[in-house]
Order: C-alpha cells, then structure tokens, then sequence
C-alpha cells in the first residue's frame, strides 16, 4: 500500500481591513507563501491561506469616514490586498474573506457547537474596550492611561455579553504548550504565553450589543459575534469547516499559523481553547513574527510612513521584495527596513552575488564552449541546509548559506582564472564551467521558494543546453 501524501496547511492572519496594505501585511505573506513553495517542493500536498477581516465596529468606522456602506468598503480594500499579494508573487491557494458566506454558515455551526458544549453563557462585562485592537483591556495594561499600541485612551463598557468559559482550560493549555503538542516559537514567545496563562485566565466576552455590523448570535439576534472569535474560525472554515468534509478532515489540524506577535495570546491562549471546546485538534505550531521599524521610526498613519509594498516591486521586482524581507531581519525578531537597505540588498546580494556569478558562469560557457553543455547533468543536490533552515522559519539564516555558497564560487572563478587556464587546459576549464553549472543549478532550486521567478530562469537557461547571451538576472540600480 503507497504512503498516503503528507500535507501541509500554512496560514497567514487575516488582515483587517480598515485602511490598505503596508509592507507590514505582506511580510508574513511572503514568509507563508516561501514555506507553501518548499513544501510543495518536497513533494507535499500544501494548503496555503490568507485574506481579510472584515467585520467590526472599526471596519464600521471606517466606512462611514470614507462614505462608504461597510460591505462596499470591504470589497475595495479586500481587492486591493489581493493585488498586493499577487504583485509580491504570492499565491494562496484561498484568500478568505469573513463576509464570505461560507465563512459566515461555518461560523453559525461553530457557535451551536459551542452552546451544545456548555462552555457559555450570559453575562455582564463591566470594563474597558480598546477600539485599535477591537479587544478589551485591562487596567493594568494601560500606560499613562492609554492603550500602549495605539496611545488611545479605552472606552468604559457595560453591556450584557455570551461569554465563554476560558478560565476552564487553564490546565490544559498549559499542558498543551509545556509538552510542545502546541508548539509555539521562537521560545521567547512560548514563555510569554505560559507567563500569562499561569497568572490565571478569566472568561471573555464572545458577543457585542452594539455592533451591527458582524455576524448574529443564531439565538440572540441582538447580538454579533465578537469579531476576534469569529475571524479566528476562518483557519477552519477556509479548509471546508461546514462545507467540505472531506478536505476539512484532510487538512485540519493547521500544520502552522504564522501572526504578529501583538496577536500571539489570541492564538495561542483563546483560540486554542474553543477548539478543545467543540472537539477540535489545535493547532500544531504558531509562529509569531517581530515587528519592524522603517528607517528607525514605528510605522504609523500619524508620521505617514507606511510603505506600499506595490512602490517597491515597481522600482525592485517582486523577487528583490521578496528576498529583502527575508533576508534583512530574522525572523521572529524585530529589526529596521528602509529603502536604502533595500537598494543595498538588491545591488550587493542580488545583482553583485547571484547576477555576477549566473552572468560569469554563462558568458565563459558561450564563450568556452560554444554555449554548449550537453554533459551537465541537471540533478539536485542535498537541499538540507538551507531547505531545513527556511523549514524551521530561518529565513535569514537559509538565505545565508546560500550566499556563502555564490560567494564561494565567484571566489573559485577568481582564483582559477579560467581565461589563463583556458590557452593549455581548455578540458580543466570545460570541467569548471560544468561543475559551475551544476552548482547554479543547485543554488536555483534552493532558492525556488524565496526567488521563484528567478530561479525558473536559471534552470531554462542551463536546461536549453544551447547558451547564447542570457539576460541578466539583476540590473544594477545606481
């Protein structure tokens, strides 16, 4: 009997749709869409989503500022991050939407799943509400008075609310996460969570009085559905959670969500825990992303400096975006990006590293041996170190030693001097040029996830076995 095929199921959070995407929102895209790519590459079945958030009291907002009905101003923004996505070359295989009706069905089952569970029931909460975060916060968490994030100053709420039964599966989620059936990552983040759930956790409010626009209690229609509680559900409705069986049990539990790490608790202490309450697996690994500056300053829409990944790939390429993002900060941590960085990456890394060595490399094959390489065998080579890097979200790290490797061969070329070699050895410099060959060959598949484009190009070249001139990878960018 064949192996059954090993899946993959990558999420990325769904990113709310109040305001237009920010290289911010692409960032841990690109890294779910590189890890769908390897994946598929080690001969998985790999389910990739993303999407958007759409209901909320700040969508709501935002739609009347803009003059806007708040179904019309989700469609506009949701469009314009799936462009955005698509410009970055990433491709899921669902970009979800939580206006989406067969999102809004799931999450009606999931909610009697829920009630049948006797994990909720009515209440008050009496408290204050941060509208930045659509969550509620504790006094002790405010600085100044103020939500630390947004520096806004919270609202004071009581309202009657279902709330759920969290403080049940303090135990179990310590237990969960102690043992890594949970895993969460990097370990720092891990620690936090266990910090948190140790201090003991309270119930939450799943329900809004007052918010119209959200998806309705089924038996409580003066009520919507809190919308963290809700737009979490879409990591199961997106794989068929009430509509497609069959691909639900395929797919679920989530291999891996990547979030921000601002949103890790919501993952990792209330989404975990509803699971378990409607007999769910939870999910196997979450991976929470740092935050970055952009050129020393917080991104924020007071200073104006978000940056609209759609003006870099028009000035860099996809691929240079992409490369960047990855390559500038660990991830995991929190780091600096700038265009300036950027242009080095791209000038240095890309066109100086790779360019270089694919340009050296076919031009002395053409000029050689007559662009002719029959003899080169295009077979891959042990993928382990860099693969098994991108593998455990060591983007950076991955991308290093395969720049160690492009640097090493530019430096073989310079030492070997196949022009001089070439006037008494031509069948050294032919060996040369082989094994050059193989290892671009090589250094491409590698970089398939990362550099898709670019290495699809590589591999046309060298598999034509007829090299005439091939265009540059990387066009210096003075």
């Amino acid at each position: 009997m064949e192996n059954e095929q090993k899946k993959f199921y990558v999420t990325t959070p769904i990113f709310y749709v109040n305001d237009k995407p920010h290289i911010g929102s692409a960032y841990p895209a690109i890294a779910a869409d590189v890890l769908a790519r390897l994946h598929r590459q080690l001969g998985e079945e790999v389910f990739f989503q993303t999407g958007t958030d759409e209901h909320g009291a700040k969508i709501e907002a935002a739609a009347k500022k803009a003059g806007k009905a708040p179904k019309e101003f989700a469609d506009t923004v949701a469009a314009q991050f799936s462009l955005a996505f698509d410009q970055l070359g990433i491709a899921p295989d669902k970009f979800i939407r939580t206006t989406d009706p067969e999102h809004e069905a799931a999450v009606e089952i999931f909610l009697h799943q829920l009630k049948a569970s006797g994990k909720i029931y009515e209440g008050e909460y009496e408290g204050l509400y941060c509208v930045g975060h659509e969550a509620y916060i504790k006094e002790s968490e405010l600085v100044n008075g103020l939500c630390p994030d947004h520096k806004t100053k919270p609202e004071k709420l009581k309202e009657k609310n279902w709330f759920f039964k969290l403080s049940d599966y303090q135990k179990q989620l310590v237990e969960l996460i102690d043992s890594d059936q949970l895993e969460i990552r990097p370990f720092s983040r891990k620690n936090e969570v266990l910090s948190f759930i140790k201090q003991g956790l309270e119930d939450i409010a799943i329900s809004r009085p007052n918010v119209k626009w959200g998806i309705p209690i089924p038996w409580d229609k003066n009520q919507t559905v809190y919308v963290w509680v809700e737009a979490l559900f879409n990591y199961c409705s997106g794989v068929g959670f009430g509509s497609d069986p069959e691909n639900f049990a395929k797919f679920w539990p989530a291999d891996l969500h990547i979030v921000g790490k601002d949103i890790i608790k919501f993952h990792c202490i209330i989404w975990p825990a509803l699971l378990l309450a409607i007999g769910l697996d939870t999910p196997k690994r979450v991976f929470a992303h740092g935050f970055f500056t952009i050129n020393g300053e917080k991104m924020s829409k007071s200073l104006d400096n978000a940056i609209d990944p759609n003006d870099w790939v028009a000035k860099y390429g996809s691929e240079a975006v992409r490369y960047f993002m990855l390559r500038e900060i660990p991830f995991g941590a929190d780091g600096d990006v700038s265009e300036e960085k950027l242009k080095a990456r791209f000038n240095g890394d890309l066109a100086n590293g790779l360019g270089n060595l694919f340009s050296r490399t076919t031009n002395m094959i053409e000029k050689y041996l007559d662009g002719h390489i029959e003899e080169f065998v295009a077979s891959p080579k042990d993928l382990s170190a860099a693969s098994d890097a991108f593998y455990n979200s060591d983007f950076a790290g991955g991308l290093i030693r395969i720049w160690e490797e492009i640097a090493w061969a530019n430096q073989l070329i310079d030492k070997a001097k196949p022009w001089e070699l070439v006037k008494e050895h031509p069948d050294k410099v032919k060996e040369l040029l082989l094994n050059l060959a193989a290892l671009l060959y090589d250094i491409a598949l590698k970089l398939a996830p990362v550099l898709p484009e670019t290495a699809q190009k590589i591999k046309a070249v060298l598999e034509s076995g007829d090299i005439k001139k091939p265009e540059p990878l990387f066009q210096k960018i003075e």
